[in-house]
């Protein structure tokens, strides 16, 4: 579907804002499920992208192309491929969720806080579907006041800290963001279209500049080690919601724009910098896993678990194969459903016993089964066990870095042992301890709300985990094409025409390795 068609992605951005605006004009008794009724049409609106999709082209979908700035030209420009469409989906999803999670949890301000939800829903999906680099900074800069608001208003005793350490470390990379941007505009043609400076050859010098501002915008967002410190205030200072959102969707924006921007634009850098990125990766697979392993703070412990979860991403990202990043894209979209499913527990969890440590939440098998069985559920995706989501991503991404280096992977499959270590110590803990009796009481099951909020991504992690071919099949042209820019350089691209073309024709893995290699007659 091109330009012409029904304007899908513009409706999926403005009815959040225009519902987080109607909500000022709504009773307080009716704002939660008013909230509630427009992420759950959002939700519907976005799933119809997912049959309509064209699986077999690797061009922009659903585009909507309208002059915005004059000069600079400046374009209100949005489309869908296969690597942000899974992630578009996986935001309209999880937004409900979000909303219901907060039914009870959130007193104050209640109007407020559901319009900062849809602002941020907005936002994200905003920078999934920006093909225009304006556009894209706007979208990525509007995130950082509605997450600053959640840590800063809602948040624990801690939260001003947190929100303040959280928009300090995201904005310092994205001004260097912004200046990349603009070296972009006039090294490229003089213009902030995504797809025509893809499509561009740059300078190994300026692509070593840009590929450091990018990488510090990024980085930051992931986040990569070392730059990772203040995730862990920020998740445990914020909402259960904040939390969800931050862990599912806020950290796939830097990965996405590793694989968007520094893999296709500047693939020279790319390459010379992929030791450090590897390395990197792999200290923080390991690293966050032994921080996890230290953790008595439930929140803390799936922070760090992000930690080395994002590792494995960011390490399948810079393989420059098909497998590692298809593995990637999967392990993004599974990282965003297990733990989303993850925090939402320890919000249900939280409202109970208003503690997060792990001490006070021991032994909720006898009193709360469904809550128990959940959360085994996700623990056991987490450390990717097969048959479950995260098992897909994680042996893709080995497997492409096994195809890079056989010791490079083996050093992060150190990542999934250590995975099972403090997960499954979790688990005996909170599951198959003695309860505490001054607890007991407070330890009802999983309410009918509740229960609505966690089986949604529960059925993920096991379609997804057994049926993984849908979405690979829907995101393997758009890799295919970002792999052949990444290796090839700009002469796989047709530029002449100005138009958005696939680079390569999509072709299975093995046979793009062939082409290139075997003679001609």
């Amino acid at each position: 579907m091109q330009s012409g068609g029904f304007p899908w992605l513009t409706f999926l951005i403005f009815l959040p804002l225009a519902g987080a605006a109607a909500l000022f004009f709504v009773k307080e008794t009716s704002v939660r499920m008013v909230a509630l009724g427009i992420t759950v049409a959002d939700l519907l609106l976005a799933l119809p992208l997912w049959w309509l999709f064209d699986a077999s082209s690797s061009q922009m979908q659903f585009t909507e192309n309208v002059v915005w700035i004059t000069s600079p030209s400046i374009h209100y420009h949005l489309g869908l491929d296969g690597i942000s469409l899974p992630l578009v989906l996986m935001t309209a999803v999880l937004m409900p969720l979000c909303v219901a999670i907060s039914w009870r949890s959130i007193t104050t301000r209640v109007s407020s806080f559901m319009a900062t939800l849809l602002v941020m829903e907005a936002a994200m999906i905003g920078v999934f579907s920006a093909l225009d680099f304006v556009l894209f900074y706007v979208f990525w800069e509007a995130m950082l006041i509605p997450m600053y608001l959640l840590i800063g208003v809602w948040g624990g005793p801690n939260r001003l800290y947190a929100a303040i350490k959280f928009f300090l470390y995201t904005l310092a990379g994205s001004i260097l963001l912004l200046v990349a941007i603009l070296a972009l505009y006039f090294q490229g043609g003089h213009t902030f279209d995504i797809v025509q400076l893809s499509q561009q050859a740059y300078s190994p010098r300026l692509q070593f500049w840009l590929f450091i501002a990018f990488f510090a915008a990024f980085a930051v967002k992931v986040p990569m080690f070392p730059f990772h410190t203040w995730l862990p205030d920020a998740h445990v200072e914020a909402p259960t919601a904040g939390s969800v959102i931050l862990a599912s969707v806020l950290l796939k924006m830097g990965t996405y724009g590793f694989l968007r921007f520094s893999l296709p634009m500047l693939p020279d850098a790319s390459k010379d910098f992929t030791p450090m990125i590897v390395a990197l990766s792999i200290i923080a697979i390991v690293y966050g896993a032994y921080m996890a392993l230290a953790q008595a703070d439930l929140k803390k412990l799936i922070a760090y678990s992000s930690v080395s979860h994002m590792g494995f991403v960011t390490l399948g990202l810079f393989m420059f194969n098909q497998q590692g990043i298809e593995g990637a894209v999967m392990q993004m979209v599974n990282h965003g459903i297990t733990t989303g499913g993850l925090f939402l527990c320890v919000g249900v969890i939280y409202e109970r016993t208003h503690s997060r440590q792990i001490a006070d939440n021991v032994g909720l098998t006898k009193p709360m089964p469904q809550y128990a069985t959940l959360l085994v559920i996700f623990s056991l995706s987490s450390l990717g066990l097969p048959g479950t989501n995260s098992f897909v991503g994680e042996f893709l991404i080995l497997v492409g870095t096994f195809l890079w280096s056989k010791i490079a992977a083996a050093l992060a499959s150190l990542g999934i042992i250590l995975a099972a270590a403090y997960m499954l110590w979790m688990v005996q803990r909170v599951a198959f301890g003695v309860p505490s009796p001054h607890q007991l009481p407070k330890l009802t099951d999983l309410t009918r709300r509740e229960m609505a909020t966690l089986i949604p991504l529960v059925v993920l992690v096991f379609w997804i985990g057994l049926f993984p071919n849908p979405i690979l099949s829907r995101m393997h042209a758009s890799v295919t094409n970002v792999v052949a820019r990444a290796t090839h350089g700009p002469q796989e691209s047709p530029t002449s025409t100005g138009q958005v073309t696939p680079v390569v024709e999509p072709v299975p893995a093995t046979q793009t390795v062939q082409s290139t290699e075997a003679p001609r007659p």
